[in-house]
């Protein structure tokens, strides 16, 4: 026993050593791992550093990259060493890449303490079609006439193969929507594809292995496709066909065998088309599938297709094709019934306890013919009825016709539902919860941020900002996923961004977007309401159309990618060029804007209580912004003259604001909470009037009985000035204010997603207007921001961005004892933690490798320890000083507990 206790230690301490040296994991092509299908020339690596011992960096890496998985061979490139710290975003430069190749690479690191890394394991990248020349394959639509329904088309195609496969790769895309199946077997895992771009200008295609769907000998491919965004009704008037009235595929499959040779599978005339099962499929309405219609085995190989009729080759383009390197949509949790019941009305319906966004798979036997109708909502009314008055003209609901053939399951493909609640018509027997699953589906972004807090209201407020984000992530960043609406609101979702950056990892799915902000833009430089643009000529709309240059900015600071910023550079120089059009003497007083939209108002406002702040203060505010952005921008790209020349024009849109919006003694003429905030934030105010305003605004906040009455475009920054000047006790007041206007209101009322009103269902349980009244609509909850990058204190630098140099800077609540967070960012796990109890303060704080960190510890005094010892014994970290109520330390990589005397005074004001 003895002797297995010393073998057990020894081994321990051979682990303990090999972590304490620096290790190399997490490797990731362009954010992604092994990722299949790049068109990027240049795809960039990323990979962390591990280690257990503190102040680690890294002092040099080497990289290489072959076409085999041992990497070696003349075709291999490497770096060599190369001196820097830099592990994030390392841009490839070797030899040209090669169309659907996969490429293997792996690194290794030098540390600041004089260790070096083993060699990572390898990770891969498989390129996709790298020139529209790559394409052999021809659009096909079907070769039937279409019913009034739009049933959705079947296409099918057999080919033979007699040697052993090596690797096999698809390309698909659509206008419409697809799945695809080889041999029966559905491809890949995504859903919705191939998502939503601007179509006209870019065209998404996914690439598959699909090495193991095929077998030698016969094989089948079957495609469905589905109306989706390209042909289906979007926004309003019974818009359809915004892109197009056809609905075609492209497909190409290429094989190579183990003996060198190669095989192309091209969809083409040669092709068969019928329809099947799928009826009916519109995203706002639901689908229809008739299971009597089902064509049983149509994509395996040796079914009977002479009844099917050949498509047709259509009249489109290849040019606009790009590859997809964002995440897809796929399934996530799945929910079984909370509870089945009748509702007063004698309706069946179905609790699923969770406001969520996907669908519902039910099993169900009975006779040909039975049909079941699925229909969705979001909440019950007041009588405890299902509701479905703020759907609008959404019908959201599944119809399922059985085939009377046994159990049956039933989903769909081509459209998704926004509910907890589910109501049930046409059930044969008795429905039980076992026959139910709600599924939830959003994009496939990683999960890298977590929040909790001594506070249970607060605790469930983040897990609504979480499912906002889900249920409206779906390739676009929605405004809300139940009624006839679903957007791109721009407005939306630049409040929403810094936010998401944290929650989950939205590099990628931001990037994409944005490149269709910029292919959606004006020709006269302003931005459409929503994006893709399906409204026209809309557009131009302070803090709507400024998604051109804060998400930019927010995604560089979150990420520390200044690619976005060259990327959108143009788009961001013609927004706010735009704007100056709109101007006279440096005044942007025109056009048509939203404003502070749902803003706290009051019907029959005889005291003037609603709070208005004038549309054009607002737009001189974000005027300001933009062109703030777009210095910052122009300076991390070396364009310095055009920095210069908007420094000028920053100057002058400040001084017409004071002009205009500005009192004598210092307020602004709206006087509202929006008005001083966003003057706040955006640095509207010579300095030596700021704490003053500030002051105002906090009695603003007073004069509506501690409550806010902001916006959508107030919200966001509100904490954020009022912790900058000192009123972090007013931030942390309106926080945790329980009653109408606030943030906890809906989470008392039951609310599980953030609403897009904060008095959405009101006191009496009543419903505000049902024309925009949506339970899942993620702007209000922008307050995350402030939790996490606050309360908690997790930042970045400016000058670090990414997390490459940190700020970790909590401020204490008194009604809080507890609050935390964890952060992924792309060097590691970034964590903090505070706790008061028993007149302390412990403060605990994880920093990742080849980063440093600037921490500040809510304390006076010299009475501070570090792991139980003074912090003048600690040589791991440099005491750098006190500012305010606070004693600053500036550290490196790893795990500290810091721990001082508190008093819950200390609280107040958290400076």
């Amino acid at each position: 026993m003895k002797r297995l206790l010393l073998l057990f230690a020894a081994m321990l301490t051979i682990v303990t050593m090999a972590i304490s040296q620096v290790q190399v994991h997490n490797l990731t092509t362009e954010n992604l791992t092994n990722p299949i299908g790049l068109d990027i020339t240049q795809p960039r690596f990323s990979w962390q550093l591990l280690s257990t011992r503190r102040n680690v960096m890294q002092s040099a890496y080497e990289i290489k990259v072959a076409a085999n998985p041992a990497i070696k061979g003349k075709d291999t490139w490497t770096t060599g060493k190369v001196i820097s710290d830099q592990s994030v975003l390392i841009p490839y430069a070797g030899t040209p890449l090669k169309s659907g190749t996969r490429y293997y690479w792996q690194v290794r690191v030098w540390d600041n303490q004089g260790n070096t890394s083993a060699w990572s394991a390898p990770a891969w990248w498989q390129t996709a079609l790298l020139a529209p020349s790559d394409w052999k394959a021809s659009w096909i639509t079907p070769g039937f006439d279409e019913d009034a329904q739009r049933a959705s088309p079947l296409f099918r195609k057999e080919f033979t193969n007699q040697k052993k496969i090596r690797t096999a790769t698809a390309y698909i895309t659509a206008h419409g929507m697809y799945e695809a199946q080889i041999n029966g077997k559905r491809v890949g895992d995504a859903y919705l594809t191939p998502g939503w771009t601007s179509y006209n200008k870019r065209l998404q295609y996914q690439t598959y292995d699909v090495t193991s769907l095929l077998q030698q000998g016969n094989n089948a491919i079957g495609v469905t496709l589905g109306s989706g965004w390209y042909r289906g009704y979007l926004a309003w008037s019974d818009g359809k066909n915004h892109y197009g009235k056809d609905i075609a595929l492209l497909l190409q499959l290429e094989i190579t065998y183990t003996d060198g040779t190669t095989q192309t599978i091209l969809s083409d005339e040669s092709w068969k088309s019928s329809t099947g099962a799928i009826r009916y499929s519109e995203i706002y309405h639901g689908e229809t599938i008739d299971a009597r219609e089902e064509k049983k085995g149509w994509a395996t190989a040796g079914y009977d297709d002479r009844s099917w009729t050949h498509a047709l080759k259509a009249n489109a383009s290849t040019s606009v094709l790009i590859a997809t390197y964002n995440e897809p949509v796929k399934k996530h949790e799945t929910f079984k019934p909370l509870r089945i019941f009748k509702t007063p009305k004698g309706e069946q319906v179905v609790d699923f306890g969770q406001n969520l966004v996907g669908w519902v798979v039910i099993k169900a036997q009975g006779k040909s013919g039975d049909k079941i109708t699925l229909s969705h909502a979001e909440v019950m009314d007041k009588s405890g009825n299902f509701y479905i008055d703020n759907l609008r003209a959404a019908k959201a609901q599944n119809n399922y016709i059985l085939s009377g053939e046994g159990t049956e399951t039933f989903e769909p493909h081509f459209t998704w539902q926004g509910f907890r609640y589910l109501k049930v018509e046409g059930y044969p027997g008795e429905l039980k919860p076992e026959n139910l699953t709600a599924v939830a589906l959003y994009s496939d972004m990683k999960p890298t941020g977590t929040f909790t807090s001594s506070h249970p209201l607060l605790n469930q407020l983040q897990h609504n900002i979480e499912w906002g984000l889900k249920g409206n992530f779906l390739d676009v960043p929605t405004d809300c996923p139940q009624r006839d609406e679903r957007l791109g609101w721009t407005g939306d979702a630049q409040a929403f961004s810094r936010t998401a950056s944290f929650l989950q990892g939205a590099g990628n799915f931001f990037d994409k977007w944005m490149k269709d902000v910029a292919a959606d833009q004006l020709p006269t430089g302003s931005i459409p309401h929503v994006i893709p643009n399906v409204l026209g000529n809309q557009g131009g709309s302070a803090g709507w159309a400024d998604v051109s240059t804060i998400i930019p900015w927010n995604m560089y600071l979150a990420y520390g990618d200044k690619q976005i910023l060259d990327q959108q550079y143009p788009s961001m120089k013609k927004w706010v060029d735009y704007m100056t059009s709109q101007s006279t003497n440096n005044l942007w007083n025109k056009g048509g804007h939203f404003g502070d939209w749902l803003f706290y108002s009051i019907n029959n406002d005889l005291d003037g209580r609603s709070a208005v702040t004038d549309k054009y203060l607002i737009a001189q505010c974000f005027y300001a912004h933009s062109t703030q952005l777009l210095i910052k921008a122009a300076t991390l790209l070396g364009k310095n003259e055009e920095a210069a020349t908007y420094t000028t024009l920053l100057n002058k849109i400040k001084e017409a604001f004071l002009n205009e919006y500005t009192t004598a003694n210092g307020g602004t003429t709206s006087n509202t909470q929006t008005s001083y905030a966003l003057a706040l934030q955006f640095d509207m105010l010579p300095e030596a009037q700021r704490q003053q305003a500030a002051d105002r605004l906090v009695k603003n906040i007073k004069q509506y009985g501690n409550h806010l009455s902001t916006g959508f475009l107030g919200t966001p920054y509100l904490c954020h000035v009022l912790s900058r000047f000192g009123h972090t006790d007013m931030a942390y007041t309106l926080l945790l204010q329980e009653t109408y206007p606030s943030w906890l209101y809906p989470v008392k009322m039951g609310a599980t997603t953030i609403w897009e009103r904060w008095n959405g269902i009101k006191p009496d349980s009543t419903f505000e207007t049902p024309t925009m009244n949506s339970f899942n609509h993620y702007a209000y909850g922008a307050i995350g921001d402030w939790m996490y990058r606050v309360m908690v204190g997790l930042d970045t630098e400016e000058d670090g961005p990414g997390y490459k140099k940190i700020t970790l800077r909590p401020h204490i609540g008194q009604k809080i004892t507890q609050a935390a967070a964890t952060y992924q960012t792309r060097y590691g796990k970034l964590a903090a933690g505070w706790k008061t109890e028993n007149d302390k303060l412990l403060l605990e704080v994880e920093v990742p490798a080849n980063t440093t960190a600037t921490i500040y510890i809510p304390a006076t005094g010299t009475d501070i320890t570090e792991n139980g010892s003074p912090l003048s014994a600690s040589k791991d970290f440099q005491v750098a000083g006190a500012e305010k109520e606070y004693v600053v330390v500036k550290a490196g990589s790893g795990t500290y507990r810091f721990s001082a005397p508190w008093k819950p005074a200390q609280a107040k004001t958290g400076n």
